[in-house]
Order: structure tokens, then sequence, then C-alpha cells
């Protein structure tokens, strides 16, 4: 109110100033609760309401603010009003407003409002609502609207085709995102960076790993340059097929680019995750320091992932530190840093305490999940507290989490360490009554707990029941099978298990042959006769290739009490099996036990040794490995000579590597091109092109024939750092070779 003092007459007029339509937005908005009463009151008393002008200003005010409820109230009463005229911004608005907060049905209804209204959409509205689609995953609703797109002749745009092609991404819809995007592409509406990556995010969505990684090559034949998203996607996939170490050295190129695609905590965080996979802990800890000491700030993800680490080989003590990490760095511990911490402490036979954490879970307002009660179930069964297990079923059912085929299993393999067989009745009655239908793994550990009683009958009989509920058996179950009726001396029957295994056409796995080879070796020494480094030496390679390098070392110490002599070829075998299962440092204790018994290295031993110390960066032993090589380096196959060169590459240890690489040349008649290769490859991927070129001159003095693309991938370094004169020879070594 302002007031205004008129002299001829004496008297005060008091006139109402009038509010900008930002005043109006923020009256609205400071009110306590979006109410209509509250809204029309405060805009009824705006003199601005009268010029339509007004309304779109108004609205756009209130929407960037991300307010909902209030936007609802200001354009329903804004409809009201008399002199109110429908617009497409309007409803454009609106439309992008629901579609921020998911709310999809309102925005579609909105949307057919606005025809009603005879308003036509345009490519803006048509794109926030085929993205609201986009972001709840109804791809199908999103195909629907842009084939509408196409009747009212508004052309699609390549942010239309990108958001119906993350739609189907997100709903697991590969096919139709590869079908969508040749269809862009034949409609003359080219992809870009951001469609390739939704094309990527859809394939890892659908678990299509190595189609992923074969749509990424496409991308580089296309000379589309990736960005850090991209190679997240495709580290995630090598990740998952098995191929850590070409994610890792995916990362560390990404490392030596930092300018162009940096690694992120995602990288980080998946690096080690395979890490985690393959047991070295050690290594997974090593990125998790680089990435903090590179100033990536770790979030809760990436500290749950070391924390899982760590709880997978039971080392409750480091679990707990990071635990309690997440919770000084200002982070709060979600489920999966519980649950984890939970399982450290259940893998090292402490339940009491995976029960504290349990509870404490809990009390923090942290609800369990079905994963947590079923790490808590193990918890107890591995430490046969089978009743403390199984009133966990109940328990879980108490809080509405139903039971399912992992509780069961759990507990089946728990009756067999517990030695309760009546219990395991109990517990397959239970899951029948729940309607839990038992998977491959449920039935493998009620038989193998029926075997451990030496219940030939009820083995059979669950046997018999999983081939009526076409549930195929592994070759675990026939492993169990067989090995259980061989020890309860039924030789015929163990005799058609096998039988039947052939006739299925099950492959026999790692698991398999290592129990073929456990029970050949308990036969022998039962009959008296007694085995040999040969023998040890094949059970331990057995078991390397099983990835129980705790098993081997046990038998490597019975053999030494046996009074057997071991050789180069077991103690490679068991170097092996320690660099396998994340042990270096008990590679190097071995290779100290060695050189004490005068065991020579064998041409594995130097291989192995030098990886071990490239996993824990131990690069003074590295180096002198190297120098040990020197006088044996004709022995050693290049291949071998090939995979050192490349384990110090890889690892930045590009001095170790010429090093090495220096005596082969003057030791070795047999250094070809493939060993020049992986020679080039690293001093490429450290910009040491200098190195490289005289390296591709030695190629030629010694009468090895270098490749076009040799020259080829020098040739970008050197233009970089303009160094002409080194360009022009390259590109005269180019021309003169024959065409291919």
């Amino acid at each position: 109110m302002d007031k205004i003092e008129s002299r001829g007459e004496n008297r005060t007029v008091t006139r109402r100033r009038d509010w900008k339509v930002s005043e109006a937005a923020a009256r609205v908005l400071a009110l306590p609760r979006a109410e209509a009463r509250a809204v029309d009151a405060v805009l009824n008393c705006w003199a601005g309401r009268f010029a339509r002008r007004n309304f779109p200003l108004l609205i756009r005010e209130i929407t960037l603010s991300g307010n909902l409820q209030h936007a609802v109230h200001v354009f329903r009463w804004m409809k009201n009003q008399d002199n109110y005229c429908a617009r497409n911004d309007i409803y454009g608005m609106m439309i992008r407003l629901y579609a921020k907060h998911n709310q999809v049905d309102q925005a579609r209804g909105l949307f057919f409002e606005m025809q009603e209204w005879r308003c036509k959409p345009d490519a803006d509205i048509y794109n926030s609502l085929i993205h609201a689609h986009s972001r709840a995953g109804q791809w199908r609703w999103a195909i629907n609207i842009m084939e509408d797109m196409l009747r009212a002749a508004i052309p699609p745009t390549r942010t239309t085709y990108n958001n119906v092609i993350n739609a189907c991404g997100a709903a697991g819809n590969w096919k139709k995102a590869l079908e969508l995007c040749k269809k862009m592409t034949e409609n003359g509406v080219g992809p870009d960076l951001v469609t390739h990556n939704i094309v990527l995010s859809a394939l890892k969505n659908g678990a299509q790993y190595s189609k992923a990684i074969s749509y990424f090559e496409i991308m580089k034949g296309a000379n589309v340059t990736p960005d850090t998203f991209t190679l997240n996607i495709i580290i995630h996939c090598l990740v998952k097929i098995g191929q850590c170490g070409e994610a890792i050295e995916l990362f560390n190129s990404m490392r030596e680019r930092r300018t162009k695609c940096p690694p992120d905590v995602v990288t980080y965080t998946s690096i080690m995750h395979s890490y985690c996979i393959y047991g070295q802990v050690e290594n997974c800890k090593a990125i998790f320091d680089l990435m903090v000491a590179e100033g990536v700030k770790p979030n809760i993800v990436a500290y749950n992932s070391l924390l899982g680490a760590y709880a997978s080989r039971g080392m409750h003590r480091k679990a707990l530190a990071i635990f309690n990490l997440i919770k000084k760095n200002g982070l709060r511990p979600d489920i999966v840093s519980y649950t984890s911490l939970l399982n450290a402490y259940g893998r090292s036979a402490q339940p009491e305490k995976a029960r504290e954490v349990f509870n404490k879970m809990k009390k923090n307002s942290c609800k369990p999940n079905k994963v947590s009660y079923n790490a808590l179930i193990d918890a107890y069964g591995s430490a046969g507290m089978l009743k403390e297990a199984v009133g966990l079923l109940h328990e879980m059912e108490k809080d509405g989490i139903q039971p399912d085929v992992v509780s069961i299993s759990t507990l089946l393999a728990a009756c067999g360490r517990c030695r309760q067989i009546t219990r395991i009745e109990t517990i397959l009655e239970a899951a029948r009554s729940r309607g839990i239908d038992l998977n491959t793994v449920a039935y493998n550990s009620g038989i193998k707990s029926y075997f451990s009683f030496g219940d030939y009958e009820k083995a059979l009989e669950l046997y018999t029941s999983m081939r009526e509920s076409n549930v195929k058996p592994d070759a675990v179950t026939y492993n169990i099978l067989i090995s259980g009726s061989s020890k309860l001396g039924k030789y015929t029957e163990s005799l058609r298990f096998f039988e039947d295994m052939v006739d299925s056409k099950v492959s026999s796995t790692k698991e398999g042959k290592l129990s073929e080879a456990e029970s050949t070796f308990s036969s022998m020494k039962n009959s008296g006769c007694f085995p040999d480094v040969l023998t040890y030496t094949t059970l331990i390679q057995a078991y390397n290739a099983g990835g129980g390098w705790k098993r081997a070392w046990d038998l490597f110490k019975e053999m030494e009490v046996n009074g057997i002599p071991p050789d180069a070829i077991i103690c490679s075998s068991l170097m092996e099996a320690f660099n396998k299962g994340g042990e270096p440092e008990r590679v190097l204790q071995l290779m100290e036990f060695m050189k004490k018994k005068s065991i020579p290295l064998n041409q594995k031993s130097y291989f192995e040794i030098i990886a071990s110390c490239t996993m824990i960066r131990d690069w003074k032993t590295a180096s002198e490995m190297i120098e040990y090589l020197d006088s044996s380096l004709s022995s050693i196959s290049v291949g071998t000579l090939n995979h050192v060169l490349n384990f110090l590459g890889k690892c930045g240890k590009t001095e170790n590597m010429m090093k090495l690489f220096y005596k082969m040349v003057t030791s070795c008649s047999t250094v070809g091109l493939s060993t020049y290769a992986v020679v080039l490859r690293n001093l490429l991927v450290v910009g040491k092109w200098r190195k490289y070129i005289e390296v591709l001159q030695w190629m030629e003095d010694s009468g090895v024939h270098p490749t076009l693309y040799m020259f080829q991938n020098v040739l970008p370094y050197i233009w970089r750092e303009n160094g002409m004169d080194f360009a022009a020879t390259m590109q005269e070594k180019i021309n003169e070779l024959p065409p291919s």
C-alpha cells in the first residue's frame, strides 16, 4: 500500500500498487500449503489477472520453480478466468512439468485436452511427452506418440528418436532399440553420440554384452569419438563377459588421455568390481586409493564395492573400517553397506556379530531386504546354528518379506552341515506350502545333504522329483550323484548316473573334474599306493583350474610332510594358483623357498613371479627378475616373454619393458613381429613416439618388415608435436610398402 498526500485538499489517498508477474508468482510459492482457496485468494487480489498476456508469464515462473502442486492450482485458476485463452506454450510448460515429476498419465491427459481446445501440439510438446514416457519405461506409448507425430505431418527430430530408443532400452527391449536406430538412419536423421550411447545402454540393460562390444567396434569404424559414458558401458560389458584384462587396458587408456575421456567414479567402481570378481582384494583397494588420489570423490556405490570385496573374503575388520569410513565422510550407509558388513561377519564364522549388524540396520531405519535375510541365514547355517537359521524364515514373513529359493537352498545346505536329516523334510515342506519352486541349486543342496547322511533312497527320491518337475540337472548334480553313490558302495547306480549325464549331453565342469581327481587321489592312498610328485602336481593343477589356492597350498604342505621333494613344475603350478586366487605375496614367498631348496626357475615361474610383482607393484623385484632372465632368455619361449613385456607395458613400467626387450634383441634370434607389436603398442600408449620410430628402425635392420598400420598409428602423435621431418619419413616408408 502506498500513501499519497494531496496538498490541495489536505487528505491522504491510499492506492494499491500492482504486483509484477514475478511478485505474484513469489506470493503463490510462499504459501505454506498449496491449497486451491489459498492460491485463489492471492491471485484474485492481483490486478494483473485482467491482462491475458500475463498468464503464460505467470505459469512460466511457477513451472520454473519445479513446484507441481502450486502449478496445478495456478493452471486451474487460470482456466476459470473469463479472459483466459488456451495456448500451446502454456500446455507445453505444464506437460513438461508433469513429465519432470514422472506423472505420465496427467501429462498425456493434458496432451489430449489441448487438442480439444484446438491447440495444435508442436515438435517440442511431442518430444516432451515422448520423453515422459521414456523415463517411465512405457516404450509402446512412446512409439504410438511418435506415430501420431508423423500423422500430424511433424517430422521427428533426432531428439524424438533418441527419446523413443531410450524408452525401449530402459525397458530392456534392445531389439526394438536397434530397429528404431536403423529406421532413424533410413529417414535421413543421422545418429549422434547420444544415440549411440542410448543403444549401448539398451544392449547393456538387455544383457547383450558381446553385442554391445561389437556395436562399439562399428562406432569406431564410423569415426565416432566416444566419451566417458560410452567407455564406462564397454568396461561394464567386458567385465560381465570375463574379459577383465581388456577392461583394465581400456581403463588405463582413459587415464592416459584424461583430457578427452577422463575416468569418473563409475569407471573406477567398474574396475574395482572386476578385481573383486577374481578375488583380488588388494588390487581393488589400490584402485580405490588411486581414485581418491586423482581427485575423484567416491560415492556410496564405490565404497560398497570395496566393502563387498572384503566381505567376500571374510575380512571383517577391514570391512568394518570401510563401513565406518562411509559415515566419517558424510555418507549414509545403505542396505548394500549393511548387508555386505553382515556377510563379512558371516563368512568369518561370527553369526552373533552378523546379527548385531542386522539389528543395527533395523534400528537405523534401514529396512532389511531378502538379500539381507538370506545372508544372515547363511551366516547361521555355516556356523551350524540351524535352529536360528530356520527361525529367520518366520521372522522374514513377519516383516512382510517372502522367502525365496535362495533361502531354501541355504537352509538345505545347512542341514547337511548340521547333520539333521529330519529338518530337510521340514524345509522342503515349507517350500511347497509357500509355493516356492526349487531350482537346480536347491535340488543339488538337498541331494548332497541326503548323501551326507548316507540316505541313498531319499537322495534318489529327490532327484526323481527334480526330473518330474522338469528342472534340468547340471554337471554339479551328476557329480554329487556319482560321488555319493560311489562312497556308499553303489557302483552300478554310480555308473547309471554317469550314463544319464552322457545321454543328457551335460558337459563336465571344472568342479566335476576336480571331484574326480580328488576321488582318484584318495583311492590311491587308501589302497597303499603312495602318490609321487607327478600325482601331487596333477591334483594341484586341478585345484588351480577350480580356483582353490588354499587346497592347493594344503596339498603342497602335505607333500613336504610326506618327504616328497617338490620340483619346478609343481612350484610354478602353485604360483599360478596363488595369482589366480589374489595372493601374489605368496608367490614371492614361494620364490624364496625355491631359492633355498635350489629349485631352478622355469619359464612359467618367471612369468608368474613378474605377474605377481605387477599386482603388488613391487617393481624392484620385477627388475631383479628381469636381470635373472639375462642368463636364460634363450630357454624361455617368446610367448612367455611377450606376456611379460605386455604386463610391464600395461603397468606403465616402460623402462623395465624396454630393458627386457633389449635383452631379447641381443640374446634371442626369434624376436619376431608379435614381440615388436607388443612393444610398439605400449610405447604408443604412453606417447613415446620417438622411441617408437627407433624400434621401427630396429625391425627393418633385423629383417622384420613392419606392417602398414605400424607406420600409420604413429603419424597422429608426430603431427601433434610438429615433427614434420619424422612425418615425411614415415610417409615415405608407407609409400614404399607393397599394396595389400
